[in-house]
C-alpha cells in the first residue's frame, strides 16, 4: 500500500473517531434534567384525628387520639382544632359514630359524661350496665379505671352439719369497667394518674351476666380482679386459632379491627375456677359437710366413700359419717335414709 492510500485511511479514522465522540457529547447534554420529588406539606392548623380504629362505644384515653397537620381548606368548624380545644377534657368521653384511624375526630363525634345517654353510648350492642360494690381490697386498692377490664370473684361459706366450707371461684372474667363510683374518666395531676378509693364499680355485661351478678351480690362477697393488657390479645389470638371468633372472606381491614375489637370486649361467661379452705390450709374442708337424712348428704357420702375407696384424689376427703357394708335406701317421699344392715 503506498503512503497516500495510508494518510487517507488515517484520516477517515480520525474523522469517524471524532465524530463518535462528539455525538456522545451532545446526546449526554441533552438529557432530561432529574425531577425531584415536592414534598406535599400540609400547611394549616392541626386538628384532631384517631391514632388507630375507634368502634363505637370506646372510651377515649391520651393514646387514642393526637393532633396533626391539616390543609388548611380542608379544616372544618366540627373539628377539634390545637389552640382552640383542650384534648385533657376530651379524655374520658365515648364515641358515638365509629372513627377509622387517622381520620378528623368530629365534635357530634364524642358524648361526655353527664350529657344525655353518654353511658348508653358507652354501651356495645346488646350490652348493658350492672353496677355493683366494692371495698378498697376488693376494688384493688383504686387502682381500676374506666376501660380496664376484670374479673369477678364470688367468696361465699357453704354451711353444712358441723363445719363450713369457705371458697372463692372466678365467675365471671373480661368484664369492662364503665365507670368508678360515678366518674368515667380519669384524673390526672402533674403528669401523673391520681388514684381514688371507690365504693362502687359500673360494669359493662351480657342480659344473663347481669343476672347472675345479682344473684351473685345475694350470695356472698364480691371482688375484682384486674387483667393484664396482655391477656387480651393472647385469649384473641387463641380464639382465632381455634376458629370460636371467624373472619368473612372479603372482609376490609376497618372492618377486621371492628370484628377484634368487639371479640376482645366480649364478656367471657363459664369456664369458671374456684379453691376451696381446704387448697389453702390443712385444716379446712375440701368438700361440702353433708347434712344427714337428706338426699345431698347421702350423695356427698357415697361420693366420698367411692372417692376414698379408689385412693382419693382433689375433693375427696372423707366425710364424719362413712357408711360401710351392705347398705338399704328407704325413699319415704323426698327423704332418703340409708340403713346399714351388715358389716365387713
Amino acid at each position: 500500500m503506498d503512503k497516500k492510500k495510508l494518510m487517507l485511511l488515517l484520516g477517515a479514522m480520525v474523522i469517524a473517531i471524532g465524530t463518535a465522540l462528539a455525538a456522545r457529547s451532545m446526546f449526554t447534554g441533552a438529557s432530561a434534567p432529574k425531577a425531584e420529588a415536592a414534598q406535599l406539606v400540609p400547611k394549616g392548623p392541626k386538628v384532631l384525628v384517631a391514632q388507630r380504629a375507634l368502634p363505637v362505644g370506646t372510651i377515649i384515653t391520651a393514646d387514642a387520639i393526637s393532633f396533626h397537620d391539616w390543609p388548611k381548606g380542608m379544616v372544618q368548624d366540627a373539628y377539634f382544632v390545637e389552640g382552640e380545644a383542650d384534648m385533657k377534657k376530651l379524655l374520658g368521653t365515648v364515641v358515638r359514630y365509629p372513627i377509622t384511624a387517622g381520620q378528623p375526630v368530629t365534635q357530634g363525634a364524642l358524648v361526655a359524661p353527664g350529657d344525655r345517654g353518654f353511658l348508653a353510648a358507652a354501651l356495645g350492642p346488646g350490652m348493658r350496665a350492672v353496677t355493683i360494690t366494692v371495698s378498697v381490697q376488693s376494688g384493688v386498692a383504686g387502682f381500676i379505671f374506666p376501660g380496664d377490664h376484670v374479673d369477678l370473684m364470688l367468696t361465699q361459706s357453704v354451711k353444712g352439719e358441723g363445719e363450713s366450707l369457705n371458697t372463692t371461684e372466678t365467675i365471671l372474667r373480661n368484664l369492662r369497667v364503665l365507670a368508678t363510683d360515678q366518674s368515667t374518666e380519669s384524673e390526672t395531676a402533674n403528669g401523673k394518674t391520681v388514684v381514688h378509693e371507690f365504693r362502687s364499680v359500673t360494669l359493662e355485661v351480657t342480659p344473663r351476666i347481669g343476672e347472675k351478678i345479682q344473684v351473685a351480690q345475694t350470695i356472698g362477697t364480691l371482688s375484682l380482679a384486674l387483667r393484664s393488657l396482655s391477656d387480651n390479645q393472647s385469649e384473641l389470638e387463641h380464639a382465632i386459632a381455634n376458629g370460636s371468633i371467624k373472619i368473612p372472606d372479603g372482609a376490609s381491614k376497618a372492618d377486621e379491627d371492628k370484628l377484634l375489637a368487639s371479640a376482645g370486649n366480649r364478656p367471657q361467661d363459664g369456664a369458671t375456677s374456684f379453691v376451696t379452705g381446704g387448697d389453702v390450709s390443712r385444716f379446712q374442708r375440701r368438700t361440702v359437710p353433708p347434712k344427714q337424712g337428706s338426699m345431698a348428704g347421702q350423695a356427698m357420702a357415697m361420693l366420698a366413700s367411692a372417692a376414698a375407696a379408689h385412693g382419693g384424689g382433689p375433693g375427696a376427703a372423707a366425710t364424719e359419717t362413712v357408711l360401710r357394708g351392705p347398705v338399704v335406701r328407704v325413699i319415704r317421699g323426698k327423704d332418703v335414709t340409708a340403713v346399714m344392715v351388715g358389716k365387713n
